[in-house]
């Protein structure tokens, strides 16, 4: 990690191009901050692209700017991040979901600093800084067609690698520490501590999900957790046992490989695993809504379980119920389609952070470009998800 900020602190004052790459999670957002803060382009304009979550009709318009009537809809000329960014700095994270057509353009860029608005004939010069970001191998996206070689050597011109978390582990405890003391201040709590056995399995986690994992466990302790020292079989409870095949996690299996499973199995499996426990929550709430007591756990749920042992990474909102739901104890779950699964569960994301797609993205675990396809698969309209 050391040799990684050393490296773009030697960059940085240099106009080379620099591509950063490393598994989800990691931190790779930081470094181009870092680079274009310690850069002689520090006052001029730093611009951050999620290529992933552009749909692919219009980044060339987003990147590059288009004219008025280039395309339907384009009521007005507009300015693309290359000439809004000149002088500065522009990142572009998860390149590697680039169209073959774009990247054609983005080279030209690369070389030239030349580029034509859509619908335009006029060649436009920008003096911009690219740092690039991806968490795929390139090397296997050229072998697959889908990203050129000539733009890979391009960007590639000073490679920063960011080392995820299992092989960082004296980094670990320290950035828990961190996120924790974070926590605390923000919500003027006291900040929880680990014993020697909790932070020995801390560090020996492998960390699937990177850093960002990290911080959301840390946050989740300190938010639901009373007691301040935290062992280790409180820990366990937030640390989902990687190896186990029906667990909602990013990686199983050997540590030294990286989940590679799909986006759509992924949010299968956080539904099917959640569906029990929620039908289980509503059944519940309508009893407590209508005077009855438990003496007993209803099915096994128990109203005192602050969370599962294998957490989800997204808790859905309190669930709703229409007047004209019944809901009875013998009432059996409904059966799911994949594709109600799939609906209801990108629903409950969007909804839960207002519409906005970037964060339900990250909390489904997929890119903010998989999700757009996926509302138009689906048929989501913009209202069900506000």
């Amino acid at each position: 990690m050391n040799h990684a900020l050393e490296v773009a602190l030697r960059v940085a004052p240099t106009d080379l191009s620099v591509l950063i790459t490393g598994e989800s999670g990691v931190g790779k957002e930081f470094f181009p901050q870092i680079i274009h803060a310690c850069s002689p382009r520090k006052h001029n304009t730093y611009i951050a692209v999620n290529c992933g979550a552009i749909p692919e009709g219009t980044i060339d318009s987003e990147l590059f700017g288009h004219e008025k009537g280039s395309f339907t809809g384009a009521f007005e000329a507009r300015k693309g991040y290359f000439e809004v960014a000149d002088g500065g700095t522009i990142f572009l994270d998860e390149v590697a979901e680039l169209p073959l057509t774009t990247q054609v353009r983005l080279l030209r860029v690369l070389q030239t600093g030349e580029f034509i608005k859509v619908g335009s004939s006029k060649i436009q010069k920008t003096n911009v800084r690219v740092v690039a970001a991806t968490n795929l191998d390139l090397m296997q996206a050229i072998g697959d067609g889908k990203f050129r070689e000539d733009l890979y050597y391009r960007l590639n011109t000073v490679p920063i690698v960011v080392p995820e978390m299992r092989k960082r582990k004296e980094d670990i405890h320290l950035l828990f520490r961190k996120f924790a003391t974070d926590i605390a201040q923000q919500y003027r709590m006291p900040v929880i501590t680990l014993d020697d056995g909790a932070r020995q399995m801390l560090e020996s986690y492998a960390w699937p999900g990177n850093v960002r994992q990290l911080k959301n466990v840390a946050e989740q302790i300190s938010a639901i957790e009373e007691a301040r020292m935290i062992t280790a079989d409180i820990l366990k409870k937030y640390l989902p046992d990687v190896t186990r095949s029906n667990v909602p996690a990013i990686y199983r299996g050997n540590p030294e490989d990286q989940y590679r499973g799909s986006d759509r199995d992924l949010l299968y499996k956080v539904l099917f695993d959640m569906r029990g426990e929620i039908h289980d929550l509503k059944r519940l709430i309508v009893d407590l809504a209508s005077g009855k007591k438990y003496d007993t756990k209803p099915d096994g749920f128990n109203p005192n379980y602050a969370l599962p042992t294998s957490p989800a990474y997204y808790t859905p909102p309190a669930p709703e119920f229409a007047e004209t739901e019944d809901v009875t104890d013998d009432a059996p779950a409904e059966a799911m389609t994949k594709e109600k699964a799939q609906r209801e569960q990108i629903l409950k994301a969007l909804k839960h952070h207002g519409g906005k797609r970037r964060e339900a993205a990250k909390d489904l675990f997929i890119s903010e470009r998989t999700l757009y396809r996926k509302l138009k698969e689906l048929g989501i309209d913009e209202t069900e998800t506000t």
